[in-house]
């Protein structure tokens, strides 16, 4: 059965995250060493012992995530995984670039530095309180956009930043606008609508001048091509090679996450049956069951599920 990684993005963190692989692997101690060191600080203090409003600075929140998945990726490849026995890699937003780390398109030094460097251009480029998020389950991405045309809100200061799966979209802005659409959603048969804890309205229009930004910041790295390809957020292409990388994981920040597109793209035209949860939490897992039913998936976070995932994957 034909095989694909995905790689969580921000909300997956937790004090303790990471902890378990570092005391028992040495290679997944390494990552975090490596990554400690390229920030010239302690981030695997943070995650293992610190405060979780602290780790959940989209600054730290980023780059801890990353190195979780690349320590369990690592573990994996030295008990026998081939990566390019994977078919498909794919990443919910931050997630992209654990997924570039893990295909040799980015090193890891490289991606610690860079998403250090997002999470601040993302926090900067709203002043505090001036956006929010909110989760809007019951109703999918198609009734949501139709719906933000009809409430006559201003679709330059709020979108849908997640297309997480067929019952669960998030929408982003500026934070007046998100609450009239929310209100407005409540009469439209919204299931819930949950107030999200983000620092930033990620993924609106409003991330504009971290997107300039980070266009500057991702000149400067030198990538190569990917092992094994990468389906991409923002226009479901998939990653051979490292044209356009770049302009589009620029359009990424504003652009919304198409991750239940990506999930169907994976299965209807790749033949994807086999999903594995690379990284911290389970929220993927999750969206891969209500999008894909008939999958199977697998969130690989802690040492007995690389085992797991190590024999299913040689079945």
């Amino acid at each position: 059965m034909k095989k694909a990684f995905l790689f969580p993005g921000q909300g997956s963190q937790f004090i303790g995250m990471g902890q378990e692989l570092a005391s028992q692997f040495e290679v997944a101690k390494d990552v975090f060493s490596e990554v400690d060191e390229a920030l010239g600080e302690k981030l695997s203090a943070l995650m293992f012992q610190g405060d979780i409003e602290e780790l959940t600075l989209t600054k730290n929140a980023q780059p801890a995530i990353m190195a979780v998945s690349i320590a369990i990726l690592r573990v994996m490849s030295s008990n026998g995984l081939d990566l390019k026995k994977i078919d498909l890699l794919a990443g919910h937003s931050l997630g992209e670039y654990s997924a570039l780390c893990a295909s040799g398109v980015i090193s890891l030094r490289d991606a610690t530095i860079v998403l250090r460097k997002r999470g601040i251009a993302m926090q900067k480029a709203v002043s505090e309180g001036k956006g929010s998020m909110v989760a809007v389950l019951g109703l999918n991405s198609d009734i949501v956009n139709e719906l933000i045309i009809t409430s006559k809100c201003d679709n330059y200061l709020i979108q849908v930043a997640n297309d997480n799966d067929p019952s669960q979209v998030v929408i982003s802005g500026e934070k007046k606008e998100v609450e009239k659409f929310s209100d407005f959603l409540k009469e439209k048969n919204a299931k819930r609508i949950i107030n999200l804890p983000v620092s930033a309205p990620f993924h609106s229009p409003l991330m504009k001048p971290a997107a300039l930004t980070m266009e500057s910041e991702l000149r400067k790295i030198n990538f190569s091509n990917p092992i094994v390809p990468i389906i991409q957020n923002v226009d479901l292409s998939v990653l051979c090679s490292t044209e356009g990388l770049v302009d589009r994981l620029v359009k990424q920040i504003c652009g919304t996450v198409r991750w239940r597109e990506s999930l169907v793209k994976m299965a209807n035209e790749y033949g994807i049956k086999n999903f594995f949860e690379i990284g911290p939490g389970k929220v993927l897992a999750g969206t891969v069951k209500r999008t894909i039913p008939d999958a199977n998936v697998l969130s690989v976070g802690l040492a007995p599920h690389i085992d797991q995932a190590l024999e299913m994957i040689s079945d």
